[in-house]
């Protein structure tokens, strides 16, 4: 099979048919062999009806229902794994992101050979205040944390080799990223491409300004797991020796002024009285702490297994 389009969604109704058939004149167009996998992320509304009766008539759809809403990441990473194409094209279902963009991305892999092409929208049809600028912060810190100089991390519109959605990790809020997460698990070969971008024609945005928040701590997890997630105690228990040798350091020195005052008959005060032999106490207390933390952070990353992200309630064509 040429083409695996994996498309989450949550309350769309309106506009699946439109998609779905949008997409098919853009494969018979070309010739493509594909599938179509819509992953219905606890939709309220028709969604999932509307899924179902396309999957009836046509077997390229295929479904994947969630119980409940469980997010952009977990909808991708149910999509990845069942996605059986030599390409995986992702988009999202507002009819924002055109399939006519298939083609360019699907040659980008095959001939061009990268792993992962990520769509760049560089003309937007979005709030200026309300996303454009926040995005355009949002992408520089990504380039200068992640070192990859995409213009567009978050564009929904993305191809990938097969191998690399089956090697990349999506889970929390992560699919901002998976640029970024392709990079972490050895694929090197990313690149772009400018595509278009639609006005919304139905419906409202998905997402409030606590993506913006949220998609900045996750940055900064993403930039920690990607130095340290393999080796936690490189940091923590570096911070925590480092730490605990000024601390003890500086108690010794309070100890041995103090012998010395003795010595010469000279005042001292008592080293509980001294400021600063608690400051040294609780760096010493501290350091300790941050290697517990490396050492348990080790012990986690060697137990750990994996754990049910999300629940299923139906599937069509699967």
């Amino acid at each position: 099979m040429n083409i695996s389009v994996v498309i989450p969604l949550l309350n769309e109704d309106e506009s699946l048919q439109e998609l779905h058939a949008w997409i098919s004149r853009v494969m018979e167009a070309n010739k493509f062999t594909y599938e179509v996998l819509f992953i219905d992320d606890g939709s309220t509304d028709d969604s999932w009806k509307i899924i179902h009766e396309l999957s009836q008539k046509h077997t390229e759809v295929k479904g994947i229902r969630f119980l409940q809403n469980y997010g952009k990441s977990q909808a991708l990473h149910a999509g990845f794994k069942e996605a059986s194409g030599d390409v995986v094209i992702t988009m999202d279902a507002d009819l924002q992101d055109s399939p006519d963009e298939i083609p360019g991305l699907y040659e980008l892999i095959t001939e061009k050979k990268f792993d992962l092409v990520s769509g760049w929208k560089k003309k937007r049809y979005d709030s200026v205040i309300a996303k454009n600028i926040p995005s355009k912060l949002f992408n520089w810190a990504a380039r200068r944390t992640s070192g990859l100089k995409l213009h567009d991390f978050n564009c929904g519109l993305k191809a990938y080799k097969n191998i690399v959605v089956k090697n990349v990790d999506v889970y929390g809020e992560m699919h901002r990223y998976i640029p970024v997460l392709a990079k972490n698990a050895g694929f090197q070969n990313i690149g772009e491409k400018v595509v278009i971008h639609q006005a919304r024609k139905y419906g409202k945005t998905k997402f409030g300004y606590d993506r913006f928040i949220n998609g900045f701590l996750d940055l900064i997890t993403i930039w920690f797991l990607s130095k340290f997630g393999k080796r936690p105690m490189h940091l923590f228990g570096a911070l925590g020796v480092f730490m605990f040798f000024i601390g003890f350091a500086a108690a010794g020195y309070i100890g041995i002024m103090k012998l010395y005052k003795l010595a010469y008959g000279l005042k001292a005060i008592l080293i509980t009285d001294n400021p600063w032999f608690y400051i040294s106490l609780a760096t010493m207390v501290i350091g300790t702490q941050f290697f517990l933390a490396g050492f348990l952070g080790e012990i986690i990353l060697r137990s750990k297994r994996d754990k049910e992200r999300y629940k299923i309630s139906e599937t069509e064509n699967i």
